[in-house]
């Protein structure tokens, strides 16, 4: 079992930045894939970027919507994963999941969320 923890959302004017955190611990393998995910209210969850290993180069992919303005970046010796997000709108208000993909079993594991809230 994989635990995820996030931390870092708040209330965040238009405009502004946050910058969330998750960390792994538990049974890892070794993590293949982090990333972050979303889930307004009344819409799907959807992806906002995700950082996989592929030996010793990381690939990074983001929505559409996000590019330009946040980045991933990820430690593997602390299984911690990091999304700045800068130029934040009020659109971008949703709880955010931290997920992983533990290597070996493939299995994804999600955290429990954090909330983000951008007022215009």
């Amino acid at each position: 079992q994989v635990h995820l923890v996030e931390s870092g959302g708040g209330l965040v004017q238009a405009g502004g930045s946050l910058r969330l955190t998750c960390v792994a611990s538990g049974s890892i393998f070794r993590l293949i894939s982090m990333g972050w995910y979303r889930q307004a209210p009344g819409k799907q969850r959807e992806l906002v970027a995700t950082i996989t290993t592929g030996g010793t180069i990381k690939y990074a992919d983001y929505a559409d919507s996000v590019k330009g303005r946040f980045t991933i970046s990820g430690d593997n010796a602390k299984n911690t994963v990091y999304l700045q997000m800068n130029s934040l709108n009020p659109e971008d208000t949703a709880v955010y999941y931290c997920s992983a993909v533990n290597g070996g079993s493939y299995i994804r594991y999600w955290g429990q969320g954090t909330q983000v809230t951008v007022s215009s």
